[in-house]
């Protein structure tokens, strides 16, 4: 098993910058990609970003160039810096990780709240 603790979340005035963690533990060994959703209210969970293990990253068109992914594989913890925020990125973020054998484990999510 892999569990996943989200921190770093709150109440942040548009423009602001907020730094989102997640610590991973268990079963770590096999992890390759981590990264982050978010579900806003009334909508569908959505991807943000990811990072693999080489390095990689990816973000969805909505954040790209004010949010920045990292992770520690020393540490097994993947990062979220979000800059620039709007109200629109008001949801509830949630680390995940992907193992080699395609099993993929969620934490439970940090709210984060912009206020305009």
């Amino acid at each position: 098993q892999v569990q996943l603790v989200e921190s770093g979340g709150g109440l942040a005035q548009a423009g602001g910058s907020l730094r989102l963690s997640c610590v991973v533990s268990g079963r770590t060994f096999s992890i390759n990609a981590m990264g982050w959703g978010r579900q806003a209210p009334g909508k569908q969970r959505e991807l943000v970003a990811t990072i693999a293990s080489g390095g990689t990253t990816n973000y969805a068109g909505s954040v790209k160039g004010r949010f920045t992914i990292s992770r520690d594989n020393a540490e097994n913890t993947v990062y979220l810096q979000m800059n620039s925020l709007k109200p629109e990125d008001t949801a509830v973020y949630y680390c995940f990780v992907g193992r080699s054998d395609g099993m993929s484990y969620w934490g439970k999510g940090t709210l984060v709240t912009v206020s305009s």
